[in-house]
């Protein structure tokens, strides 16, 4: 009987593990690494995720029916720094795509523009750059991939503290508690012309966002189900692109910190803002408060996330 338990033990063991490396194996890899000098490593591990409004793979109709226009910039719409210390809270630390800051070699700018021009490599650099911080990994989703993984999942609750009725993002909801399928979740998460602190709310929706993906998607549950868990791997591996030399050993850890965050064991931040609205040559951008997004900064470079609470808003 024991030995029947211990086999039946290792055999879910090699399910729950084979399965999701069989499906991530197959996950797109993009070039990231800066090139010239670099940052030193500080503790722990800090990925770089973004979503792009990336129109690659979808069709006409699809363009249309997710309101994402025919044509986009390739731009970074969202920005964000996961930091999984050797110990304590992991912290998730939004860049609004606005932010106006240097872009190397060239002139300031909003952040994202580093996106347009030099793709994942120059926007690492820029970060890298403007943090004193280093980028252990790297993950990308694009429009396409978001409603794909969201629908996956069967939609994702959200709780609109407002009614919205925006144009620009095709989107008209009621205020509270409600389930989005995919294109809803994008339009919901993309919008910001409707929201009162425009980009600086959006990037609160955005963390939002992804810690209600992650409580869905990381749950022993889903191990319960094994067509579900096959699926679910199977479509997360299919929408995002990771870094090269980014795998399933920076991606198995990035989940169950994002689970932590998502039932607040974690943190969850923007880098310190000192004007949202900065008038710049390169339009209406976002100012960070350079003291304080110097100490936030130094204190994940030191590896230690427990002084990082005073950020929170």
């Amino acid at each position: 009987m024991i030995g029947l338990l211990l086999l039946g033990l290792v055999g879910f063991v090699v399910y729950a593990v084979a399965v999701p490396m069989q499906a991530w194996s197959q996950m797109k890899h993009v070039a990231y690494v800066p090139d010239g000098n670099r940052p030193a490593d500080q503790p722990g591990t800090l990925l770089l995720l973004t979503g792009s409004d990336s129109r690659e793979g979808l069709t006409p109709e699809q363009k249309q029916k997710y309101g994402t226009g025919v044509e986009g910039a390739n731009a970074a719409d969202t920005i964000m720094l996961l930091y999984m210390p050797p110990s304590g809270r992991p912290a998730l630390i939004s860049i609004p795509r606005d932010s106006y800051v240097q872009i190397p070699g060239r002139k300031m700018n909003k952040i994202n523009a580093a996106f347009s021009i030099g793709g994942p490599k120059l926007l690492t650099q820029t970060i890298e750059q403007n943090t004193g911080l280093r980028i252990d990994g790297y993950l990308s989703i694009g429009f396409g991939g978001f409603v794909t993984l969201i629908d996956s999942i069967g939609g994702i609750e959200q709780c609109p503290a407002y009614d919205i009725k925006d144009q620009d993002s095709h989107l008209d909801l009621k205020k509270g508690c409600q389930l989005m399928d995919g294109i809803t979740a994008l339009n919901y998460v993309r919008m910001r012309h409707a929201d009162p602190l425009g980009d600086l709310g959006r990037v609160q929706r955005q963390r939002g966002m992804v810690a209600a993906v992650a409580k869905k998607v990381v749950t022993p549950t889903l191990l319960l189900d094994p067509g579900k868990y096959a699926a679910t791997n199977k479509a997360g591996a299919a929408v995002l692109k990771a870094g090269e030399g980014t795998g399933l050993g920076e991606i198995a850890p990035a989940a169950l910190a994002f689970l932590a965050i998502s039932k607040g064991d974690g943190l969850t931040l923007t880098v310190p803002v000192s004007n949202p609205n900065l008038s710049t040559p390169a339009g209406s951008s976002v100012e960070w408060d350079k003291a304080k997004a110097a100490e936030m900064f130094a204190m994940v470079a030191k590896g230690d996330t427990a002084g990082l609470e005073k950020f929170k808003k």
